[in-house]
């Protein structure tokens, strides 16, 4: 059994502690916002928070997660969240939508970190979060709205 806080719930899990964090959140608790892409980390769909800090789930074992808090898209509520989800809603970011949660996830925890970042600073953290539809411009443009957004 495995132990640890999902969207500031706790959680127990019956899994191998070696199965990808990914597929507990989707297959065993039944959340399915964040998606599977790849499966080796390169294309960021399945980012979450691992206390705070955006990581790839289908490279994270569950049995590393054991008494640490987990974020998912579902359970994102600070601040700089609901910026980016209003930024993205505004700006009309999405076309597909597929790799969206992870773009948010990531842009999120950007935005914690870094309140006002540069387009450098916003391509180098946004870098390995694929966008099959090209996208970015708009994803550069709403993180800096939303960073506008968290100064008001």
């Amino acid at each position: 059994m495995i132990k640890f806080k999902l969207n500031n719930e706790e959680r127990t899990v019956d899994a191998d502690p070696d199965t990808p964090l990914l597929w507990v959140i989707r297959d065993e608790i039944g959340l399915t916002g964040t998606k599977f892409g790849c499966g080796q980390g390169l294309c960021g769909a399945c980012t979450v928070h691992l206390d705070g800090e955006a990581v790839r789930s289908c490279q994270t074992f569950v049995g590393d997660v054991e008494g640490l808090s987990v974020t998912t898209i579902e359970g994102i509520g600070s601040k700089a969240a609901k910026a980016v989800q209003t930024a993205w809603q505004s700006l009309e970011v999405p076309q597909c939508g597929y790799c969206q949660s992870g773009q948010i996830m990531q842009a999120t925890a950007l935005l914690t970190e870094n309140a006002k970042p540069s387009d450098a600073e916003i391509d180098e953290a946004m870098n390995g979060n694929v966008c099959r539809c090209a996208t970015y411009v708009r994803i550069r443009k709403a993180i800096h709205h939303a960073s506008e957004l968290m100064e008001a």
